[in-house]
């Protein structure tokens, strides 16, 4: 299992050679990017931070609960910090199972879980100011709180 906070490039190939067994008849891999916009913003880039031995030990918590509720072979979860520019990789997880069903689902399943319980914060960067943001979608909200709008 992989697991991994860096400020260093995420290589999807890295992650795929440590999940992929002979017994893998799939593997899935998510790459989330750093896009241009949110909530109607032009973002410049995002500034990602954390304590990497408690974000490392949630994320290996998630993944063992990925294997055992999936039937996983092997996952790996790599998260960046520091400064992102647009189009760069902030998360990539990738799975490997015996089938591919299993396999996007479980890809799926991480990507929430990772979301909603790992402790990495996120500033959002645009021309007029700047905020340390939680994810709003990931809470299913269509819009951030008027206080983590602006800072």
């Amino acid at each position: 299992m992989l697991i991994r906070v860096t400020d260093e490039v995420l290589r999807p190939d890295d992650a795929v050679a440590a999940v992929q067994t002979r017994a893998s008849g799939a593997v899935t891999v998510f790459l989330g990017v750093v896009r241009d916009n949110n909530l109607g913003r032009n973002v410049g880039h995002l500034e990602y931070d954390a304590y990497p031995a408690m974000a490392e030990r949630v994320m290996r918590e998630i993944a063992e609960e990925a294997k055992a509720r999936f039937g996983l072979e092997d996952c790996a979860v790599l998260h960046r910090t520091g400064r992102l520019e647009i189009g760069e990789t902030s998360l990539l997880v990738a799975v490997a199972s015996g089938h591919r069903a299993e396999s996007f689902d479980a890809g799926h399943w991480l990507v929430d879980e990772i979301k909603k319980r790992v402790p990495v914060w996120k500033k959002e960067v645009w021309e007029d100011g700047e905020a340390w943001i939680e994810g709003p979608e990931s809470l299913g909200m269509q819009q951030a709180p008027a206080g983590m709008r602006e800072v």
